[in-house]
């Protein structure tokens, strides 16, 4: 399940791409078969390795841009380690809410984008995010669980503040809300309840499928109960200090 939308994210042959939080994969593996040069980033080590072991199997197995290239560091988004500029494109997915020093962070990413280079940040809604930390506190506070709840003009100051320029937005996963609003009221760890599990089997079912009834819903309600917000952004070529 793809957050970005890599009709408004470009993404060819060559084009060297950071995944900065990557978890299990989707975008970088969406990007690597686009054939860019992928480097997916996590702080945990089995992600890391899970995407790795993937990663290797779709080259030996899967039609891939001659240029493609995959590789897995293990790292730290207040740390990254690659030189200034290095990258055409940043992903971070759902990464921000999740660290406590966001501004730091995403001056990293800008600092490793290159000047007219785009990054695409997505995070939770507010209004769904809302609704969820409302309705279990068991949502939110765990270890390495989310930290905050953005509003989108907040989240676009800080941007900004870093130095990058927005170019696009748009919601995502509407359908996923209610299903996170089920699991709080039940029980967010309660994977055995018979509606969650039968609202997963839904999810599931739409992913795959991808029916038309569950592809307009989701579009007529990505406005109003979108689960995730993606921003679309640009590094300018000349620095605003320098202008």
């Amino acid at each position: 399940m793809l957050t970005v939308d890599f009709d408004r994210f470009p993404v060819t042959g060559g084009c060297r791409l950071l995944d900065l939080g990557c978890g299990t994969g989707r975008h970088s593996f969406e990007a690597f078969r686009r054939g860019a040069d992928v480097v997916a980033l996590d702080h945990a080590t089995a992600e890391v390795a899970g995407v790795r072991q993937l990663l290797a199997a779709m080259a030996a197995h899967e039609p891939v841009g001659p240029q493609a290239r995959g590789a897995c560091v293990r790292g730290d988004a207040l740390a990254l380690p690659f030189a200034d500029a290095a990258f055409d494109r940043v992903i971070a997915a759902e990464v921000l809410e999740h660290i406590p020093d966001d501004v730091a962070a995403m001056a990293e990413l800008a600092r490793v984008l290159r000047p007219g280079g785009l990054a695409a940040v997505t995070v939770p809604a507010w209004f769904p995010e809302k609704i969820c930390w409302s309705l279990s506190q068991a949502y939110h506070s765990v270890d390495g669980g989310h930290v905050r709840i953005y509003r989108k003009h907040d989240l676009l100051d800080r941007l900004h503040a870093a130095g990058l320029e927005p170019v696009d937005e748009h919601t995502a996963h509407a359908l996923h809300a209610p299903y996170w609003w089920l699991r709080c009221l039940v029980g967010v760890h309660n994977d055995d309840h018979p509606a969650t599990r039968l609202y997963h089997r839904v999810l599931v079912w739409d992913m795959m499928r991808r029916p038309w009834p569950t592809r307009v819903a989701e579009r007529i309600l990505n406005p109003l109960i979108g689960k995730s917000v993606v921003l679309y952004l640009r590094k300018p070529e000349v620095s605003r200090a320098a202008g």
